[in-house]
């Protein structure tokens, strides 16, 4: 995430949000309504882009991107050449380099990048020059608002509607970019809220070029899992906390906007593993982070409530229900037009579900939460913001952290020796949760025998887990009204599983 204290030549300040709605045509007159762009008039052209790297992707890997850029008519078309540098995050707020200059045609100029000096850095010898050729495409209208504030700020608001393509492959875009042309960062942060209190959007962290080489590769949709940061051990409260929390929410976030359009059940299940991953985070985090109070999520509940109903038919589908077909069926072809008839029930029930998440989605309440969290934790990529906070504790991070995660390992002792019944188990599942996600992010800061807790918390997590599974498959298929043989026989399945001493099988002692 970066730091918005510096905003100078060269840099480039942009929130970037998707907009998930069913209706992108109507999106133009949407944000012409709006109170803060209904008075100025728009600025709409066709904008082409073709975009370049070296076969062994060298900019890709630098986080780098290179295009020619063609606006304007076929009679008077304009070329601008434009080299931008990342700054490393993964957040839709971003501060990134940018180098943009006129060409006289559709070709690259190499000495228009010389005024950059990362490309100095990265190409002495012009080699990186001499292996660039076109990857991918993008084909765009885009209608575009320029907003001057009283305060002297000015940002400009760009709706881009189009596509990405590479070779046969090709992806919509429909998003929304704030960019911060003169002012304070706080005038695009305001006007960015004022937008999403009225209309559906998403933090949208990767860029046009990052999702045009995921097209190109086949992985655009590729489910995004934990990647926990590399800490020091001597490093400072907002270089942990910021990228800890910045990371798992970048997964909850990446997930989501995969969801819109993409049907993988591995997307539901990695978005909401990174939602708990930074709930329990914060959670963790809480008696140190600076004092300005924590944005609201409960904007996310219906959403949040709606992942949790298609996780649930999901893992009954392709996990829970497949593994106990034989034994129910057991070679008999009444039985198996039942356990036919029953599957069928349910993955209706989760194609439906899946529109259901996909609806919530386009609430406005989800939009301006997650960009609320955005904001926040941007403020705490500031030292400045760790300056006064009164929670901050006076000793290292690694010795704070370590006290943190043994008084957790404590509280889940205690709930494991009350896990007798349903309530009691789920506690003990949650806290487990939290212990092997809060070890696994934050491992360098950590002593060795908390890798033990790790394997044991993620032991219980996954036997309470699987004996839910199959509690709620008997739930489900209750609830869809299918065989009522087929029901009792998974309502008894489970109820045999549940008398498993589960918490026994731990490796060791807890």
């Amino acid at each position: 995430m970066p730091s918005t204290s510096q905003h100078g030549p060269g840099a480039e300040l942009e929130i970037k949000l998707a907009l998930p709605t069913a209706d992108p045509a109507s999106l133009a007159r949407q944000l012409a309504r709006l109170p803060a762009l209904a008075r100025r008039k728009p600025v709409r052209k066709q904008v082409d882009n073709i975009y370049f790297d070296t076969p062994a992707q060298a900019l890709r890997a630098q986080r780098m991107a290179l295009r020619l850029r063609r606006v304007g008519g076929d009679d008077a078309p304009q070329w601008l050449q434009t080299f931008k540098t990342s700054d490393g995050g993964d957040s839709a707020l971003s501060l990134r380099g940018e180098w943009e200059v006129p060409v006289p045609g559709p070709a690259l100029v190499q000495a228009a990048l010389q005024a950059a000096p990362p490309w100095q850095r990265l190409d002495p010898e012009g080699a990186v020059f001499a292996a660039l050729q076109p990857c991918f495409a993008t084909a765009f209208e885009r209608t575009a608002w320029t907003v001057r504030r009283r305060d002297g700020s000015v940002i400009e608001v760009a709706l881009d509607l189009g596509q990405i393509t590479s070779g046969q492959r090709s992806v919509p875009i429909c998003e929304l970019e704030l960019e911060l042309l003169a002012g304070a960062p706080t005038a695009l942060f305001d006007l960015a809220r004022h937008i999403a209190l009225h209309i559906a959007v998403l933090p949208l962290a990767a860029s046009k070029a990052q999702r045009g080489h995921a097209l190109r590769d086949g992985t655009l949709d590729t489910p995004l899992r934990a990647r926990p940061q590399r800490l020091g051990g001597d490093v400072a409260w907002h270089h942990m906390v910021q990228p800890v929390l910045g990371e798992m929410f970048a997964q909850f976030t990446a997930n989501l906007n995969a969801l819109r359009h993409c049907d993988d059940p591995e997307l539901v299940h990695q978005a909401r593993v990174g939602w708990r991953r930074f709930r329990g985070a914060v959670r963790l985090f809480k008696p140190a982070v600076p004092a300005q109070a924590l944005p609201s999520w409960q904007g996310l509940q219906p959403l949040l409530t709606a992942l949790g109903e298609l996780r649930d038919l999901d893992v009954a589908c392709t996990q829970t229900l497949p593994a106990l077909q034989n034994a129910f069926v057991a070679e008999c072809a009444e039985r198996m037009q039942a356990w036919q008839a029953m599957e069928l029930a349910f993955r209706h029930a989760a194609v439906q579900q899946r529109r259901a998440v996909r609806h919530a989605l386009q609430a406005p309440a989800v939009g301006s939460d997650l960009l609320a969290i955005t904001l926040w934790l941007d403020d705490m990529s500031r030292p400045q913001a760790w300056g006064d906070s009164p929670g901050l504790p006076g000793k290292t991070v690694r010795r704070w952290v370590r006290q943190r995660i043994q008084r957790l390992h404590a509280q889940w002792k205690k709930a494991l020796r009350d896990s007798t019944h349903a309530e009691s188990q789920h506690r003990a599942r949650i806290l487990a949760k939290r212990l092997r996600y809060n070890i696994e992010a934050l491992c360098p800061l950590l002593p060795a025998r908390t890798q033990r807790w790790l394997q044991q918390a993620s032991g219980v997590q996954a036997g309470i887990g699987a004996s839910r599974d199959l509690l709620q498959a008997g739930v489900l298929a209750q609830r869809l009204a299918v065989d009522r043989g087929i029901v009792a026989f998974l309502r008894g399945y489970a109820a045999g599983r549940a008398d498993v001493p589960w918490a026994s099988q731990l490796p060791g002692s807890v």
